[in-house]
């Protein structure tokens, strides 16, 4: 059995921004670190600091991790980060499905975060802590995900309030989310046309662990 094809929003076609690109695959810990610069040397140290001593993340970890940055950030509006929204960022960025993030992969997934962090800050004109719904527009079209009307409002139904404010948590969470659906969508659409097709098994797998 095999679904509709599946049409891609053109303008995610044209404009997939930076965070589209795949988590880099792992590699031998000894190539690794023969090859780092010496910016990836020090991260590898602080991983290592947060990983313990399996040298992997896990949904909690992560959990703790994040909470623990954002609580210096007074400027945030957050909830927190729950363990559901980590086990989302953990299956995204899991490219061999260990259910744990190791070096390169939280290092991929970090960096989404630090620069969409810094495009929610941009585009809080306020300063309230949170992004309006006449501010969010904008702030995915910078994260690299140019939304269409019908897109964006089903998007502020999920993850806005009452009032159309996104707070922190649920922005990342929704980015995770569309990068998550953009990257898969690119994967399976072998002959780049914009379309996909997928039986139920596929289908399923690729919606279960994101």
């Amino acid at each position: 059995m095999q679904t509709p094809h599946r049409k891609a929003p053109s303008r995610w076609e044209s404009n997939p921004g930076p965070s589209s690109c795949e988590p880099p695959p792992r590699r031998p810990v000894a190539y690794a670190e023969q090859h780092e610069s010496d910016e990836e040397k020090q991260f590898r140290k602080v991983f290592q600091q947060l990983a313990g001593e399996d040298m992997e993340v896990s949904p909690t970890e992560l959990m703790n991790i994040l909470n623990r940055i954002i609580s210096k950030h007074g400027d945030l509006k957050t909830d927190g980060f729950t363990i559901e929204n980590c086990r989302s960022m953990v299956a995204v960025m899991d490219s061999d499905s260990t259910g744990k993030l190791g070096f390169h992969e939280f290092k991929h997934l970090w960096n989404n975060v630090k620069r969409w962090q810094a495009v929610y800050k941009s585009h809080d004109a306020d300063g309230s802590g949170v992004i309006g719904a006449d501010e969010l527009p904008g702030a995915f079209t910078a994260a690299g995900f140019p939304l269409d009307s019908q897109l964006f409002n089903m998007i502020i139904r999920r993850y806005s309030d009452e009032n159309g404010n996104m707070d922190f948590d649920n922005y990342i969470g929704c980015l995770v989310r569309l990068d998550a659906m953009c990257r898969a969508f690119k994967t399976l659409d072998k002959d780049n046309n914009g379309t996909i097709k997928v039986n139920v098994q596929e289908w399923l797998q690729l919606t279960m662990y994101s």
